[in-house]
């Protein structure tokens, strides 16, 4: 298994946001996490990225337990986080923004073929706008931009926080492509998604978290067919 989230419990003050959190994401796959605004969704991958350390609980990664090491080390291990709302530096180029994500490897022969066989193969709209700051891209451009910059550090895991928030059904469209282009190159994904419906169609294991509790979880589709899932978050 690629990444074991065993039990974690993780506060803000005194107050719990998740509670006895247990995942498994095995190599090569899609896990969504599904649930309502403030169920706890960010805080599992914010304690999987290491911007969040647990209250108790661990996480390990390919057998290595990361739950209390910083960020940039989990980075180097091969998680790569794209956070919710985008988080580009506005002032800095497309180019610049990309670089960001690659500043803690070393190769830059190897930096440089990511960036021309990988970011801009997916995103060739950025190849288009090396030059220009992000803070003037349109919305889908700065998710675009954001995702390439996760790409850069070469992750084996990547973490993604509400991909499709504010964009058009279009862009909504062009951003799952590129999810599934991405897997298919064989890199694992955590989708947290307000998409459910999407979300459920793009993953192969789902878990839907409550009030900071996971109260249901098996196959994508078989959660696509669940009545309760239907009812609270497919609208039928």
């Amino acid at each position: 298994m690629l990444l074991e989230v065993k039990d974690i419990t993780a506060h803000y003050f005194k107050v719990a946001a998740v509670r006895n959190i247990s995942i498994g994401v095995n190599d090569g796959e899609i896990v969504t996490l599904i649930g309502s605004n403030g169920a706890g969704k960010t805080t599992t991958l914010r304690a999987i990225s290491g911007l969040k350390h647990p209250s108790s609980g661990e996480i390990h990664f390919q057998g290595q337990r990361i739950d209390r090491l910083p960020p940039y080390k989990i980075n180097a291990l091969g998680i790569a986080m794209v956070p919710e709302g985008r988080r580009v530096f506005p002032q800095m180029t497309v180019l610049e923004n990309l670089f960001m994500g690659a500043f803690l490897r070393m190769d830059k022969n190897a930096i440089q073929k990511d960036l021309e066989e990988t970011v801009f193969r997916h995103f060739p709209r950025l190849k288009e706008r090396t030059k220009q700051a992000a803070g003037t891209l349109s919305g889908g451009e700065q998710q675009m931009l954001a995702m390439g910059r996760a790409l850069m550090s070469a992750p084996k895991l990547i973490l993604l926080d509400e991909p499709s928030l504010g964009l058009s059904p279009i862009m909504c469209g062009q951003i799952a492509k590129i999810i599934r282009d991405i897997h298919a190159e064989g890199r694992t994904v955590i989708l947290v998604e307000q998409n459910a419906r999407l979300a459920l169609v793009l993953a192969q294991q789902a878990y839907v978290i409550e009030t900071g509790q996971i109260v249901l979880s098996g196959p994508a589709d078989q959660l696509r067919e669940n009545e309760e899932v239907k009812r609270a978050y497919l609208g039928g």
